[in-house]
This record gives structure tokens, sequence and C-alpha cells, in this order.
């Protein structure tokens, strides 16, 4: 899946618009993701009408205010219009999280033409390694909404990382397996120097009752008397 967008620039659908053009920020938001591909233009009015029911699923799979782990998965809006302030109208009422080519990029219809779309609206759906999951899930989206996501989390193996509170790429804490047992023996050891601290600091301080239980002059034996 990461391939597909390698080498391309994905814009994110913010006030902003921020570009993610490098390797790192195209893999750290598509791998191990489902991805939508959502071919449509503003002058089709099927198209308009599917916008409001898309960005509900997609606010219920992704959005944090609506859920509390976000699922891997990412939208990408490949526009069909004819200009490019047809599709900036579009994208305003599409989902801020939605990435989108840009218009002057002819990739747009080099994906249209390897999907074989014909028709829009069309959602092809995308297994994380790239194959396709399903040619146009359009019709499932609008009669189950968010049910749909989970037989294609099934379908296509997806790692499902709910551990995990931040998807960020930069933000992740890496964990190996021995980890578990590295802090507990860390704890072990903090706990056994503060017991000994403990102990120390006890017998130094003034009053400490073996300290008061020393006579200085010894009896027989060399034993200490207990006054």
């Amino acid at each position: 899946m990461v391939d597909l967008f390698l080498n391309r620039v994905l814009v994110e659908n913010n006030w902003d618009q921020d570009e993610l053009n490098t390797e790192r920020e195209i893999t750290g938001i598509l791998e191990n993701r489902i991805v939508l591909l959502f071919f449509a233009c503003a002058k089709c009015e099927k198209c308009q009408e599917f916008v409001p029911v898309l960005n509900d699923f997609f606010k219920r799979l992704k959005d944090p205010a609506y859920i509390e782990y976000p699922k891997l998965m990412a939208l990408v809006y490949v526009s069909l219009d004819q200009s490019e302030e047809q599709q900036e109208r579009f994208l305003k009422e599409m989902h801020k999280k939605v990435l989108f080519l840009a218009f002057e990029d002819p990739y747009r219809k080099e994906l249209q033409a390897m999907f074989k779309v014909t028709e829009v609206p069309t959602v092809v759906v995308l297994r994380p390694d790239g194959s396709v999951l399903s040619p146009n899930v359009v019709g499932d989206i609008v009669r189950l909404g968010v049910d749909c996501f989970q037989s294609w989390q099934e379908s296509s193996e997806l790692i499902e990382r709910t551990f995990m509170l931040n998807e960020e790429f930069d933000n992740l804490n890496m964990r190996t397996a021995t980890d578990p047992v590295r802090r507990h023996k860390y704890k072990t050891e903090d706990d056994k120097r503060k017991t000994r601290w403990w102990k120390l600091w006890g017998k130094s301080r003034p009053g400490n009752r073996e300290d008061d239980g020393k006579d200085e002059n010894k009896g027989d034996g060399g034993r200490w008397r207990i006054r």
C-alpha cells in the first residue's frame, strides 16, 4: 500500500493543506492501514449526496471525539473534477483528516485507470499490502455504515494496535518482549536499595533502640547489658 504513493505528494485536507512528501511521512500515515480511495467529482449529484454519509462513516472510525482508539484506516480523495476550483469546493465539504492528490498531479488519472473506475462515486478498499479488497463499497457504506470496517479488518488481517494511545510515528514508545522482565528486575533492585537505605538510616538515628541498648561497660563474654 505504501508503495502506491511513494514519490508522490499527499495533501491533508486541513486549513494549511500540509503536504506529505517524504517516505517517512507516507509510511507513517499509510502503513498497516486499510486505505479507501474515493473517486468523485463536484459536478456529480450522487457524489454530493454521498459525501455527508462518507464523512459520518469516516468520523465514527477516525475522529477521537467519537471513538477512543481511531481505527487503522486512511481515506484518499482522488478527484475527477474538471477544474481545481471544483476540487477545492468539493474538499470543503469533506472531513479535515482526508488526504488528497493535488489537482495538477496526473497520477489521479493513472489511479482511475489502474482500478478501472468507470462511475462515480466509487470507493475502492485496499488491504495494507495494496491488494484490492473491494472495487466499490459505496452501497455497503450507505447500507451498513461502520459495520463494514469489521469485515474489512478480518479480511485484510489488519494488526489492530489499540493499546497505542498515539498513532503518530514519531511518538511511538517502542518496547521489546523483555521489557516486562527488565521493569520487574529494576523495580526489585530499587526495592532492595530502599530497604538497605532505610536500615542504615534507622541505625544512625539518635535515640535508636539498638544504640540506646548498648552499655559502655561490657560484662563477661563481651555481651552488652540492656539497661
